[in-house]
């Protein structure tokens, strides 16, 4: 890499810290390792870091609310470490703005891929849906409107009743599948092959949670959850 990218890792664990950081580095990564939330809430904002990984369960403040500290002045990507795949923490960690999270123990490999994929639907959020191009070319403004909302496809922006509405990169991907085909039904499964690039199965939670959290910005009723299929856009 020409410009190392730099990582925050939050770790209260020193061998799992230790370790991580290890992989990390040796993968051509830069790391700032820190023990707890405070510490890793400083060297955040001394370093303005690439990109984020949390453990959930970190002393002095926990994981989820160094997320949502992180959420309140930045859009960096958040990555949560969970040790428990069922447990709430994954869901808290989504609610507060994570963009993905990774069961412990994982697999270096398996982490590795993830940052990866996080990195690069960040680094190319402007190309996240296959259809707006297409939609676009037919407007020349680049302005998709669907009632009060508009979703400004080549500015990257979205107004709702001419206000703007703040939105993450992985909220922005979600909504820009969803305007690419208004009416169309895309399955949890379909939406996490395009907006989080995983090729393999993930967890639906991670979607589901984010189409929550994209509702409660561009309105409830905007985006239509279709029982045993997926979600649409109402257009």
């Amino acid at each position: 890499m020409a410009e190392q990218t730099h990582v925050l890792f939050v770790e209260d664990d020193d061998v799992i810290r230790e370790a991580t950081q290890l992989a990390l580095e040796r993968d051509g990564f830069a790391v700032t390792a820190m023990p707890d939330g405070l510490s890793g809430l400083d060297a955040f904002r001394a370093d303005r870091p690439d990109i984020a990984l949390l453990d959930v369960m970190v002393p002095g403040l926990d994981g989820v609310s160094l997320c949502r500290r992180i959420r309140d002045e930045s859009t960096v990507p958040v990555i949560m470490l969970s040790a428990r795949a069922d447990s709430i923490d994954v869901v808290l960690g989504l609610e507060a703005g994570a963009d993905d999270y990774v069961t412990k123990p994982f697999d270096g490999a398996v982490l590795m891929a993830r940052i990866r994929a996080v990195l690069r639907r960040f680094g190319h959020a402007g190309s996240a849906a296959g259809g707006a191009d297409e939609e676009s070319a037919a407007n020349a403004s680049g302005v998709l409107t669907f009632g009060e909302l508009e979703v400004d496809t080549e500015g990257m922006e979205v107004r709702r009743s001419g206000e703007p509405v703040a939105l993450t990169p992985t909220e922005m991907r979600l909504l820009l599948e969803f305007s690419s085909a208004p009416g169309t039904v895309l399955s949890r499964d379909k939406l996490l092959e395009r907006v989080w690039d995983y090729g393999w199965g993930g967890d639906t939670r991670v979607v589901d949670v984010h189409v929550q959290r994209l509702r409660t910005k561009i309105g409830q009723d905007r985006i239509e959850t279709v029982r045993g299929f997926g979600y649409k856009l109402k257009a």
